[in-house]
């Protein structure tokens, strides 16, 4: 067990160290990804970004899915609504930035392989700064098996809106797991 704790802060080490070594234009911290099971065709990623002059993460890719975005969750009329952040994600110069389960995170869907814990998966964040100059950041982020954050929306299950998936708005408990696992609950 002391090895693969070992492991893993070796990763997230090296996750801050990749994005640095390269000169990029954010600083990645406390990187990871949620781990997932067979059949699970989504999961989310999550990390702190830190921007020293400003600009906006305006896209994401992984060769582990079809599609990846980063979306923001936020209660909307009593229902917990998730979607894509149009338009990219505001980093203002020297604030950091999470990037968490239940709030901002990164949606990594149509998975072409589950998703094993104490393995990395590559993320290539791109970044425009406030100049308009576009970058990419690429990291290998670690999975992790973490149980979601029980908060007072913890059970929005039953009115979990969808529809920026292509699912209905309503999904029950039980749909919303096997479509999504734990992988955007708070």
């Amino acid at each position: 067990m002391k090895l693969k704790s070992l492991m893993m802060a070796v990763a997230l080490a090296a996750t801050a160290l990749t994005a640095l070594a390269a000169g990029a234009p954010v600083e990645v911290d406390n990187a990871w990804v949620r781990a997932t099971v067979k059949g699970q065709m989504a999961t989310g990623a999550f990390m702190t970004l830190t921007s020293d002059h400003g600009g906006k993460l305006v896209g994401v890719s992984s060769p582990a899915a079809a599609v990846v975005q980063v979306h923001e969750m936020k209660m909307e009329g009593g229902v917990m609504k998730m979607g894509e952040v149009k338009g990219g994600l505001d980093l203002p110069a020297g604030k950091a930035v999470a990037l968490q389960p239940g709030g901002f995170h990164i949606m990594m869907m149509d998975l072409k392989a589950p998703l094993a814990a104490s393995t990395t998966v590559p993320l290539t964040l791109i970044v425009k700064d406030d100049q308009g100059i576009e970058s990419k950041v690429d990291v290998q982020v670690p999975v992790a098996v973490k149980a979601p954050k029980a908060t007072k929306g913890a059970a929005h299950a039953d009115s979990m809106n969808h529809a920026a998936h292509g699912k209905p708005a309503a999904m029950d408990r039980a749909a919303h797991g096997a479509q999504h696992g734990a992988s955007h609950a708070q």
